[in-house]
């Protein structure tokens, strides 16, 4: 695999670190998830659970899993060797907590300074806003993402999925693929950072369009309407069974449109020859298209839809998506056993390369399941000693 030899030390926790982890993980990397002894929160997110979490679970593939004390002085000491070990650590704990355990950058730097340390941070590590406390909805509050979402006459609204967790990870993963091909150069590894209210801005491209063509006056909130109004048709439209996502992106698309649902004078009408003059008469060109689509069912939408080259999609359920054909037939979608759960669903790797097949996924590892293994692999630990550290709660 493409980073076959490379050993990471995940410190990730709830989504951000542990989603680069797992895309390391994905492309071939040996994953050390590292745990406090209690476990991290992803764990027992819900109240009295007995059983870890499925969201732990889905992030936590194909990684080995140990647990140790950072606060106590010995797991420090442990921790510090295994760094020497490692070629790559990921945390992405609130800004100043690694250096206030004595375990920040500078001085990781020097026990191994061939190490890529990827920070995960939610407003990155400098900056007015470095030291606020971030998770997924705060950052969408500050980045502006919660002001452009939702409905016109309706209250900002998060989006529904983390997006500024996972677009964090992403992120990061990238930072950290250019500093390991940066390294076979200089034989130096670096720190390398990612920030969640960053990471995110640029998703926001459409809705900035719209504000500096209109000099501020474009609305922020615009439902399901293309952000920045520069785009119509683009909505999600009424069918008989739920709801069908309709765009026109260019005027091939609207002339097709119309005489699909037999409204060819619209086409023809210079009061809507381009989008933004479409945009001016958004209400009155959604209402016609609602008229059409109404009648019909989400999937009988598309079909007619793709034979006229409109981009279509039907809204799929929940439901639908964790049993879709295409996901199970690609392989993004996997059943795997969990010694706990038995047959349970989880991601797959997003990312192909011709060259490299794809890996057995295994199920994520139970708190401390490897400690034994990879404290005696990595650092010579014997067994008599690997028990009176769990006796002294160091793992």
């Amino acid at each position: 695999m493409t980073l076959s030899g490379i050993r990471v030390l995940d410190l990730g926790q709830i989504y951000n670190g542990s989603y680069c982890g797992l895309l390391l993980g994905f492309l071939g990397a040996e994953i050390i998830k590292l745990e406090p002894p209690t476990g991290e929160n992803l764990r027992k997110r819900t109240e009295g659970q007995q059983i870890d979490s499925y969201a732990f679970n889905l992030l936590n593939l194909n990684k080995r899993g140990i647990t140790l004390n950072l606060k106590d002085p010995k797991g420090k000491e442990l921790f510090k060797e295994l760094v020497k070990k490692v070629d790559v650590l990921i945390e992405n704990f609130a800004t100043g907590v690694m250096e206030q355990l004595g375990l920040g950058y500078e001085v990781l730097h020097k026990i191994n300074p061939r190490l890529i340390y990827a920070s995960g941070k939610g407003f990155g590590s400098t900056g007015p806003y470095s030291n606020f406390l971030a998770m997924d909805l705060t950052v969408q509050a500050m980045s502006g993402l919660m002001s452009v979402t939702g409905f016109p006459d309706g209250p900002p609204t998060k989006c529904g999925p983390a997006l500024a967790d996972f677009m964090g990870g992403v992120t990061l993963l990238a930072g950290i693929l250019a500093a390991l091909y940066q390294r076979e150069q200089t034989q130096r590894g670096q720190y390398v950072e990612s920030s969640m209210h960053e990471a995110i801005l640029p998703t926001l491209t459409s809705q900035l369009e719209g504000y500096f063509r209109l000099k501020g006056e474009a609305a922020e909130r615009t439902g399901n309407r293309h952000g920045g109004l520069s785009t119509c048709p683009y909505n999600v439209y009424e069918a008989k069974d739920g709801h069908v996502a309709i765009i026109c992106a260019n005027n091939s698309h609207w002339h097709s449109l119309c005489k699909t649902i037999g409204r060819e004078e619209l086409a023809k009408n210079e009061k809507y020859s381009n989008n933004l003059k479409r945009c001016a008469n958004i209400d009155y060109i959604d209402e016609e298209i609602n008229k059409w689509t109404r009648t019909k069912s989400r999937f009988e939408i598309h079909k007619i839809l793709f034979d006229a080259h409109v981009p279509s999609a039907p809204v799929m359920k929940l439901a639908e998506v964790v049993n879709d054909p295409h996901h199970l037939e690609r392989g993004m979608l996997q059943d795997i056993e969990h010694p706990e759960k038995g047959s349970v669903r989880v991601f797959g790797n997003p990312v192909r390369l011709s060259e490299n097949a794809p890996l057995k996924l295994r199920s994520a590892p139970l708190l401390g399941q490897d400690n034994d293994a990879v404290f005696q692999e990595l650092l010579g630990i014997k067994p008599e000693e690997i028990q009176g550290l769990k006796e002294q709660k160091v793992i």
